[in-house]
C-alpha cells in the first residue's frame, strides 16, 4: 500500500512514530521541556506526518515510511530518510540523515535513532546538535537511559566555527572533549570522565573525572572555577571555592586561598533567604605577620586577621523596608593583600566614598507621594591619611518628603523635613594632639512652591519660593586654651524667591535642527545666619560645614537657587543666574551641544570656599559642551574659567571613538584646588587597535600630570575570534599604599565563548 501525502494521521502508529522520535532526539540534546508550537495549522498534540511510501507488513507487525520523511509535532520538524515500526516488540527506528529543527531555531542529527514508544529509554548514533549561542555538541552516541539520565560517549563541545568559509572541516578555536558525559536532572549534575580541554586542537588540561551542577538545575552543591596566579606579595596561589546548598533557603561558600609566602586565607559567603527579604554575609580570616609589597614580613606583627562585608535587605509590607550593612576589617589592605574582590559596591541606600567602609540600619517607607527614611551610620577609612576616630557617629539620620495633592496659587506644594546627630571622638583640624571633637545635632524643616507659566510667544517662566527654619545644638567646640571646650545652640530662619525664564528659539536649516534658548534666573534671600564654630588666626570665622565640603560650580550647579549642596551652609543675597544653550541636531544621528553661563550677586559671598569661583559679585564662567560629529566618536568638555582673567581653573574633558580598526578613549582633568586645597592634573588614556581579523594590540595608562609620573602603565597583545580572545598584559604599578610597594607584573586573561567571564592568570 501507498500513501503520499498524509494530512493529520490519526492512527496510532504514525502517531507513536513521530512523537517518539521527535521528543527523543530534544530530550537527548538538551531536555527541554517543549515550548508552545509553531503557527503551523496543528493544535497541541497534532501531529502530520508526509513520505514517499509508506509499507505495512502484518506478518511482522511492521510499518515502514521510506522517502523524504517529514513530520510535524508540537512545533518541531522531524526529516529522515527511512522509519521503522515495530508493533511487538514498540521499538521506532530511524535512518538516514535524521534532523530536528526545534521552535527555537535550534537542530539535532543523527545517523540512525531507535527508541521505545513509551520514550523512556532510547539510542542515537552518529549524534550531533545546534543549540543557541551558536554552540555545537556531537557524539558517537546518545543513550537516554531513564527519564532522569542521559549519557554522550566520545563526545565533544564547543562554541567555535567547526567550517571554514569555503566548506572544508576546520578545528575549532578551543573545545571540551570526553569519552563519557553523564545528565544525571534527578542528582541535578552533569559528570564527565577522560575530559580534555583543548586550544587550538592542542591539549592544555586533562581531567581523569569531573562534574559541575545540571544547567537545568535552580542550585546544586559542588566546586566552583578556582583562581590561581603568582605574584610578589603571596607566591604562589591557589583559591578553590566549593558552593553548599545548605537548605532550599540557604547556601554557603566556602572558598580557602593557600598561599605558598604568606598563610592560607578563607573566605566565606552566606546566604539566607526569609519571607520578606534576604540575608548576605561574607567573612575573611587569617592569622599571620603583616607583609608588605613584595610579601616580606613584618616582624612582630602577628595577628589575627578578618573582614565582614554584609547586608540584610527585608520588606515589611508594600510601603515599608529595612536593612542593615556590616562593613569592617582588622587591616586596612586586607583586600589589597588578598586580592578580595567587589569590596567597593553598594550594600545600602548610603555609599561610602572610594576606599572607605560604611556600616548602616535604615528604615524608608515611600508611597507616591510621600517619603520618610532613618538611618545610623558608621564608617572606616582604608586611606593611609585616614584616622577612625575623626569620622563622625552619625545618628539618627531623618528625612521626610510629602507632596499634597492640593494646589495653592495655581502651583504645587512641597513639604520636608530631617535632622541628624554627628558625634566625633577626636577632631580631625590637628589629629596629634587628639583633642576633642565637635558634636552637632540639626533639625530641619521647610516648604516650598513652584509654578510653571508659558506665553503663547514661547516664553517659559517658573516661579518659586521656598522657607526653612534649622535649630542646631552644637558640643566640644574647642576654645582654643587646651582641651576646653564649650556648646552652643542657634535657630535660624531662611527664605528663597525667585524664577526661573527661558525663550527657546528653534529653527530649521535643510536636514539640520538648530535650538537657541537663553535662560537667566532671578533669586532674592534676605541675609542668612551662618552657623560659626570657631575664628582663624587672621580672625575670620570658621563656619559649621559638615554636608557641604566638596561640590563644583559647573553647569549642573549653575540654577540651584542654593548652590550649597547640603543644610549647613545657605546662599544668601540677590543674584542672577545667566547662561546660552544651543543645540545642533542632524537627522543622520549626529549632535553638538552648548552652555556658556555665570552668576551675578548684589555683593560678595565669602561664606563660598575660595576654589568655588563663586566668591565675588561675578563668578568664574562655566562652560560644557558636547558632541557626536562622526559615527563613532562622541568629546565632551566642561570648564571653569577665571571672571577676569578667563585663565582656566578647572577643565575636565574626553573623547572615545570606536570603528572597525579599534577603540580608544582619553580623559583628563586639572584644577587648580582640590578639595583638599591642593592642585592634581590627571590624564587616563587607553584603546585597542586591530591588527587583521584576530591579532591586536591594547594600551592603557593613567598619568598624575601633576607630579609628571605613571600611576598605572599597561601594554598588552591580544589575539580574538568568534569564541574566543585571549590577552597578555604587562602592568606596572607605581602607586604606593600604606606598605604596598610599585609591582610589576603580566597577566594572561583568557575568555571562553558561553563559559561566563573571564579566565585569569597572572
Amino acid at each position: 500500500m501507498t500513501v503520499r501525502r498524509l494530512g493529520r494521521a490519526p492512527a496510532k502508529l504514525t502517531f507513536l512514530t513521530g512523537a517518539a522520535l521527535a521528543l527523543a532526539l530534544a530530550s537527548a540534546a538538551h531536555a527541554q521541556t517543549p515550548p508552545a508550537p509553531s503557527p503551523d495549522g496543528l493544535a497541541q498534540g497534532e501531529l502530520y506526518m508526509e513520505a514517499d511510501l509508506l509499507t505495512r507488513d502484518d506478518t511482522a507487525h511492521r510499518t515502514t515510511a521510506e522517502g523524504n520523511i517529514e513530520v510535524r509535532y508540537n512545533g518541531r520538524t522531524l526529516r529522515a530518510d527511512r522509519l521503522v515500526y515495530e508493533d511487538g516488540s514498540g521499538v521506532v527506528r530511524a535512518y538516514g540523515n535524521i534532523t530536528i529543527i526545534n521552535p527555537d531555531g535550534t537542530a539535532e542529527f543523527a545517523d540512525e535513532v531507535m527508541l521505545d514508544d513509551e520514550l523512556r529509554t532510547g539510542v542515537a548514533l552518529g549524534f550531533s546538535a545546534r543549540l543557541p549561542d551558536n554552540v555545537k555538541i556531537a557524539a558517537a552516541s546518545a543513550i537516554k537511559r531513564s527519564e532522569s539520565i542521559k549519557e554522550l560517549n566520545r563526545a565533544i563541545y564547543t562554541p567555535c566555527e567547526v567550517c571554514a568559509a569555503d566548506g572544508t572541516a576546520k578545528t575549532p578555536t578551543w573545545s571540551i572533549s570526553a569519552s563519557k558525559v553523564v545528565r544525571d536532572r534527578e542528582g541535578h549534575t552533569v559528570s564527565y570522565r577522560d575530559a580534555r580541554f583543548r586550544l587550538f586542537g592542542a591539549t592544555i588540561l586533562y581531567l581523569p573525572v569531573f562534574w559541575h551542577a545540571d544547567p537545568d538545575a535552580k542550585r546544586a552543591s559542588g566546586f566552583l572555577v578556582p583562581r590561581a596566579g603568582i605574584s610578589d606579595r603571596r607566591g604562589l596561589s591557589y583559591e578553590q571555592p566549593y558552593y553548599w546548598v545548605v537548605s532550599p533557603y540557604s547556601d554557603l561558600i566556602i572558598s580557602p586561598q593557600f598561599n605558598s609566602k604568606v598563610s592560607p586565607f578563607l573566605n566565606l559567603r552566606g546566604r539566607q533567604s526569609f519571607y520578606s527579604g534576604i540575608l548576605d554575609l561574607r567573612l575573611g580570616y587569617t592569622h599571620d605577620r603583616d607583609f608588605d609589597g613584595r610579601g616580606n614580613e613584618i616582624p612582630g606583627t602577628g595577628a589575627h586577621r578578618s573582614y565582614i562585608l554584609g547586608r540584610g535587605a527585608f520588606k515589611l509590607d508594600e510601603k515599608w523596608r529595612w536593612g542593615f550593612t556590616a562593613e569592617r576589617t582588622s587591616d586596612d589592605l586586607i583586600f589589597d593583600k588578598y586580592e578580595v574582590n567587589d569590596v567597593y559596591e553598594s550594600r545600602g541606600p548610603y555609599v561610602a566614598d572610594d576606599r572607605r567602609l560604611i556600616s548602616q540600619v535604615y528604615a524608608i517607607r515611600q508611597t507616591p507621594r510621600s517619603y520618610i527614611s532613618a538611618a545610623a551610620i558608621s564608617i572606616q577609612g582604608l586611606r593611609p591619611e585616614d584616622i577612625d576616630r575623626t569620622f563622625p557617629s552619625i545618628g539618627p539620620l531623618t528625612e521626610v518628603n510629602y507632596e499634597p495633592g492640593l494646589r495653592v496659587a495655581g502651583g504645587r506644594i512641597r513639604l520636608e523635613a530631617s535632622s541628624v546627630g554627628l558625634y566625633r571622638d577626636q577632631s580631625p583640624t590637628t589629629p596629634e594632639l587628639r583633642l576633642p571633637g565637635l558634636d552637632s545635632r540639626r533639625l530641619t524643616g521647610s516648604a516650598d512652591w513652584r509654578r510653571p507659566f508659558t506665553s503663547p510667544a514661547g516664553l517659559r517662566l517658573e516661579a518659586f519660593a521656598a522657607v526653612r527654619g534649622d535649630a542646631y545644638d552644637i558640643d566640644d567646640i574647642l576654645t582654643g586654651v587646651g582641651r576646653t571646650v564649650t556648646g552652643k545652640q542657634v535657630g535660624r530662619v531662611l527664605a528663597t524667591a525667585g524664577a526661573d525664564i527661558g525663550y527657546p528659539l528653534f529653527r530649521r536649516v535643510g536636514t539640520t535642527s538648530v535650538i537657541i534658548e537663553p535662560v537667566v534666573q532671578v533669586v532674592a534671600s534676605p541675609d542668612a545666619k551662618q552657623v560659626i564654630v570657631d575664628y582663624d588666626a587672621a580672625g575670620h570665622p570658621i563656619y559649621l560645614n559638615e554636608d557641604s565640603v566638596a561640590f563644583e560650580f559647573d553647569e549642573t550647579t549653575l540654577f540651584r537657587p542654593n548652590k550649597f549642596p547640603g543644610y549647613d551652609l545657605y546662599e544668601d543675597g540677590v543674584r542672577v543666574n545667566i547662561a546660552a544653550r544651543a543645540a545642533v541636531l542632524w537627522e543622520d544621528g549626529r549632535r553638538a551641544n552648548f552652555l556658556l553661563g555665570r552668576a551675578f550677586r548684589s555683593q560678595e559671598n565669602l561664606v563660598f570656599p575660595e576654589r568655588s569661583g563663586l566668591r565675588g559679585e561675578a563668578s568664574d564662567w562655566v562652560v560644557a559642551a558636547d558632541a557626536q560629529p562622526f559615527r563613532g566618536v562622541s568629546m565632551f568638555a566642561r570648564a571653569r574659567l577665571d571672571s577676569e582673567s578667563l585663565d582656566i581653573h578647572r577643565l575636565e574633558t574626553g573623547a572615545n571613538v570606536t570603528s572597525r580598526y579599534g577603540t580608544g578613549f582619553v580623559r583628563y582633568l586639572t584644577d587648580d584646588f582640590d578639595i583638599n586645597g591642593a592642585a592634581r592634573a590627571n590624564l587616563d588614556v587607553g584603546g585597542e587597535l586591530y591588527l587583521g581579523k584576530s591579532l591586536g594590540v591594547s594600551a592603557y595608562g593613567n598619568r598624575d600630570v601633576g607630579r609628571d609620573a605613571w600611576v598605572i602603565r599597561d601594554l598588552g597583545v591580544f589575539y580574538r575570534d568568534d569564541c574566543l580572545r585571549v590577552d597578555v598584559v604587562y602592568r606596572r604599578e607605581d602607586v604606593i599604599i600604606g606598605r604596598l610597594l610599585p609591582s610589576e607584573s603580566i597577566s594572561v586573561r583568557l575568555t571562553l565563548a558561553t563559559l561566563g567571564g573571564p579566565l585569569n592568570a597572572r
